[in-house]
């Protein structure tokens, strides 16, 4: 075995998921009591499927057990709030469920409870890397990434560091320019106040790349499992502690927030990482048509480069469409559990 290998695999990696159940009647009654306090939320950023749990949080930590069983810990982050998945564990990885580890947001906000409750995701993926005994090297899943291929510790770090799956672009003008418009027309022509436009991955990621002087382009990651190094986040908080609090301040999203995923990739690049790879993932949205999920699917399946889907917002999905991507899941996991037996 090469001397990458070895590296990666010496080191142990955790993996970090966020996850909240927004069915949940205690989550739903305080997420609306804040709403009602909180002046100036993006309505887009309260709507349902932001909260919603269709289980897609079992197929992703059985995925990870399956495909990358090197992952140490399985950390779960979420607001007192437990996934129900202990007997689906046992039933498929028996002894594994003490791996399975679920972490309150009191523990990863300690300090700065004065910003919780939040029902942010963007604010709990900035403070991930507080996790108690998190290992240096780890990858942050959101709860709808599923692996459906063997992963091997250098997909995610080579030589300690991080592998950083994506592309350099230039900074989205034409969304920026279009937000700027639609606030113009809906705010001053519509007479609609309070209008706010949509919340942008995009220019969440280049608020990143700004923060750190990057003010030309930008390194774009997608929906894919990120790793991660614990010691980068916290050294440049511990120097820029301002700049985290005002990301985590947010109960509801917020379009002036970066993403913690975007900022560490920026970090490496400017400390010389040259891990770079293509992204290699699946992504199923639910604007998509019956054929164009059925021939994503069909290419995750044939192309062996592909080895994590999202599959997002998946409660707005058309039931038949949303039957048919955990079917497929449950098709990886049925043979998981024949192939196991």
């Amino acid at each position: 075995m090469n001397n990458k290998n070895e590296t990666s695999e010496k080191q142990p990696i955790d993996a970090v998921i966020y996850w909240v159940d927004g069915s949940d009647p205690e989550m739903t009654r305080k997420r609306n009591y804040y709403l009602n306090l909180t002046q100036n939320v993006n309505v887009r950023a309260t709507q349902p499927t932001f909260y919603a749990s269709h289980n897609e949080i079992k197929y992703c930590v059985l995925s990870i057990l399956k495909f990358a069983p090197f992952i140490r810990n399985i950390f779960i982050v979420t607001d007192e709030q437990d996934p129900g998945i202990h007997n689906d564990i046992e039933a498929n990885f028996p002894g594994r469920s003490n791996s399975v580890i679920i972490v309150d947001h009191k523990e990863i906000f300690r300090g700065y409870e004065k910003y919780l409750p939040v029902f942010n995701s963007t604010s709990i993926l900035s403070m991930v890397w507080r996790i108690k005994n998190l290992s240096d090297q780890f990858v942050c899943f959101n709860d709808d990434f599923f692996l459906i291929r063997e992963v091997k510790p250098e997909d995610w770090f080579v030589d300690g560091r991080p592998v950083l799956r994506g592309y350099w672009r230039i900074p989205p003008y034409k969304k920026m320019m279009g937000n700027f418009f639609k606030v113009l027309i809906n705010k001053h022509l519509r007479g609609k106040p309070d209008y706010q436009p949509k919340l942008s991955f995009y220019l969440r990621q280049r608020n990143a790349a700004l923060m750190l002087g990057l003010k030309f382009r930008y390194f774009f990651h997608c929906h894919t499992p990120h790793p991660l190094s614990r010691k980068v986040a916290e050294k440049y908080f511990s120097e820029n502690n301002e700049l985290l609090e005002k990301n985590i301040s947010s109960r509801f999203r917020s379009p002036d927030q970066f993403l913690l995923t975007s900022l560490a990739c920026h970090l490496e690049i400017l400390e010389g990482n040259r891990n770079i790879e293509k992204l290699n993932y699946g992504y199923l949205h639910p604007i998509y048509s019956k054929r164009r999920i059925d021939k994503k699917i069909k290419r995750c399946m044939n192309d062996k480069n592909i080895k994590s889907v999202c599959a997002q917002n998946l409660d707005m999905f058309e039931k038949e469409e949303r039957e048919r991507i955990l079917s497929w899941m449950d098709d990886i996991l049925g043979m998981m559990n024949k192939n196991d037996r």
